[in-house]
């Protein structure tokens, strides 16, 4: 089987001089770095004191399964020849917490709204979009329901 390796840093930037001496006493900020690119701002969930203005590991989450869902979306739809010219995905996830304050998503939601030139047919796009769940490895990754609410706006 073919593999594929990947390397990232995280690298904490949150030590406000007293290091964690209690829960109050330091920032949960970071960064996320990946040789060659650019470095992404990181932080925790604003509910246990996490940035605004930084990015959170549960909203990467959703996002890495938003992107890999357009990417393999894409390529199915250049395959099967149907033209996509414009593509966003507004994708929610929905995520339980218990009352020790651990958490796992439950499910996410995506709602690409897809404009396509042409008009082909309807049934083709929506199984795309379940084949693509069967293709995506950040969905073959994840433990809960991924679900697609399509919106189409077709141009001829």
């Amino acid at each position: 089987m073919k593999e594929h390796h990947y390397l990232s840093t995280i690298t904490w930037t949150g030590n406000t001089g007293q290091g964690t001496k209690a829960y109050t006493a330091y920032e949960r900020d970071h960064t996320i770095q990946v040789a060659g690119k650019p470095e992404i701002p990181g932080t925790s969930e604003v509910s246990v004191r996490g940035s605004l203005t930084r990015y959170n590991p549960e909203e990467m989450l959703l996002s890495a399964l938003s992107a890999c869902h357009m990417l393999w979306y894409l390529h199915l739809c250049s395959v099967n020849k149907v033209i996509v010219t414009a593509y966003i995905d507004k994708a929610e996830g929905t995520m339980a917490v218990t009352p020790d304050g651990s958490g796992q998503f439950t499910e996410v939601t995506l709602k690409p709204e897809i404009t396509i030139s042409g008009k082909p047919d309807e049934a083709l796009l929506e199984k795309l979009h379940y084949d693509t769940n069967k293709l995506c490895n950040i969905a073959r990754s994840v433990n809960f329901q991924v679900h697609h609410e399509a919106v189409y706006t077709f141009n001829d």
